[in-house]
């Protein structure tokens, strides 16, 4: 297995290096925080000069440091080993294990020549804790499974059979170290149950882990689709699971998203440029997680391809919605009829704009016009483009839209400007 270099987040640790903000990187379990930090970003401050003395690294997961797990303790740690007249980095490992850990990050900030950086998971340090603990001090670094740029990297075989793993097993970088189908099948399956529903049971004290459990499935198999509470619990009733409320609903979908197994993806009225609150889209942070909770079956290689660029696009650091267009058609008989056409995705960044279309395939013209119909009804200039599975060359139509193979739209960062 190759090293796998991941340049997109090393440089946003080093754009934010000495900013007088604690460094917070965040993300879903085995995403690869830790070796971001601890061995890339250290490599990086090496070869710019820093001396090995001047960063100090504690993995706190490791039983060699269980004496620092108390805060006044780690604060001794640090302080016996730093001095006033230069500048220090300071790298924390599961932070979440320490208790009271904010005073110690805030204590640590208010010296100006240390620079702190952190990594938590579990249930004591979700996303929602980044935005609070640190009294505005801190400086959130998401971290995502590989994207497939970065899988190729570090995988040995054809691109055709990194793209089959890829959907199958997903991003998290450890599954490039597998030899076999089964053991990739078997890890991916005990982190969903023995790391990530753990860490949400611990968090809220949860009695019922089935329900929970049986929510992710239901997400799972509906990628792509719209869905909301009220009609997932509909999903439990007719399961024979009685008491389950869309508020419950509502509650467990919120704590898959704070563990970043989920993100939600809300419709947008392009027309009217406004939110519809009901229904959303859901997908999974990682496919191969998503096919485990489905116990590898629904394999369909159109939706699971649709979450895919869902992530490439967050990754990249779009904002994404799903687009809703209004058009109005006519009868023969000239009866006017509202139509609500969807745009799989709308992606946002500053001033930058995309409408994005996942098509598995396009075989014929009417399936072209199908897939583009949404697209044409937007009627501002920003850039309209439809992904296929199929590895084409880039073409643009007599409607300005851009058809380009998913290899095109993932190997390429940039691929939306093509």
């Amino acid at each position: 297995m190759n090293e796998i270099l991941r340049p997109m987040y090393l440089q946003k640790l080093i754009m934010r290096r000495n900013n007088s903000m604690i460094k917070v990187i965040t993300g879903i379990r085995r995403c690869g925080k830790s070796y971001l930090l601890f061995e890339l970003f250290y490599k990086y401050l090496i070869a710019e000069g820093v001396n090995q003395a001047e960063i100090i690294r504690i993995p706190l997961d490791d039983e060699k440091f269980d004496d620092l797990l108390d805060r006044k303790a780690l604060r001794q740690y640090i302080d016996e080993r730093t001095a006033e007249d230069r500048q220090y980095y300071i790298f924390l490992d599961e932070i979440q294990l320490v208790k009271d850990f904010e005073k110690l990050l805030n204590g640590l900030n208010r010296r100006q020549n240390i620079d702190v950086y952190v990594t938590g998971s579990n249930s004591k340090f979700l996303s929602t804790d980044v935005l609070t603990e640190f009294r505005g001090r801190g400086d959130e670094v998401r971290v995502y499974p590989l994207s497939f740029s970065e899988f190729i990297t570090g995988y040995s075989g054809e691109e055709a059979e990194a793209w089959t793993d890829y959907y199958t097993f997903g991003g998290l970088p450890v599954i490039l170290s597998f030899k076999s189908d089964e053991q990739k099948i078997e890890y991916l399956k005990n982190l969903f149950h023995n790391v990530y529903q753990k860490d949400i049971v611990e968090r809220y004290h949860l009695a019922d882990t089935e329900k929970l459990e049986r929510t992710a499935m239901v997400v799972a198999s509906s990628t792509g689709s719209l869905t909301n509470p009220l009609k997932i619990a509909r999903t439990f009733l007719s399961s024979g699971y009685s008491g389950v409320t869309d508020k419950t609903v509502s509650m467990y979908l919120k704590y898959l998203q704070e563990a970043f197994l989920i993100e939600k993806s809300e419709r947008y009225n392009i027309k009217g440029r406004k939110y519809i609150s009901t229904p959303s889209k859901y997908y999974f942070t990682d496919v191969g997680l998503r096919n485990a909770y489905l116990n590898f079956r629904q394999q369909e290689e159109n939706h699971i391809m649709e979450n895919i660029i869902y992530n490439e696009l967050r990754i990249r650091g779009y904002h994404v919605d799903v687009g809703v267009v209004e058009h109005e058609s006519r009868d023969e008989a000239g009866k006017r009829t509202l139509n609500h056409l969807e745009v799989d995705f709308v992606c946002n960044k500053g001033s930058k704009r995309y409408y994005l279309q996942s098509a598995f395939s396009i075989p014929d013209e009417k399936k072209r016009m199908q897939e583009k119909n949404s697209l044409i009804h937007v009627k501002d200039m920003f850039k309209k483009i439809i992904v296929v599975r199929d590895n084409i060359k880039l073409w643009r139509d007599e409607d300005g839209i851009v058809t380009m193979g998913i290899m095109e739209f993932l190997l390429n960062s940039e691929s939306l400007d093509l």
